[in-house]
């Protein structure tokens, strides 16, 4: 989970790239840097992310089988919302007990 300000988005092939800047790392279990490219496995704008706008993303790493591929994926059932100081207070409240 973390806050990011999305700067471009991209179609490659059938998916949607999104170049991130990460603000804040929430909750993560593989590391972020301060850009980061977030893949959406379509090419509808589903979520419809706005450049320059920011957003409260859960997304995973995504490995696959070959281990040749290593991306952070937004899954159409993934959570982003854009940021506002509610959701900021709901994440911080939420990692104090998880």
């Amino acid at each position: 989970v973390f806050q990011g300000r999305i700067l471009t988005r991209r179609l490659v092939g059938q998916e949607t790239r999104y170049e991130v800047e990460v603000k804040t790392p929430y909750r993560h279990r593989f590391p972020l840097v301060p850009r980061e490219y977030v893949w959406v496995p379509n090419t509808c704008g589903c979520p419809p992310l706005r450049d320059g706008a920011e957003y409260l993303l859960m997304a995973r790493r995504h490995v696959n089988y070959e281990h040749t591929l290593n991306r952070i994926l937004l899954q159409h059932d993934g959570y982003a919302r854009p940021w506002t100081p509610r959701e900021e207070r709901l994440v911080r409240e939420a990692a104090r007990h998880c």
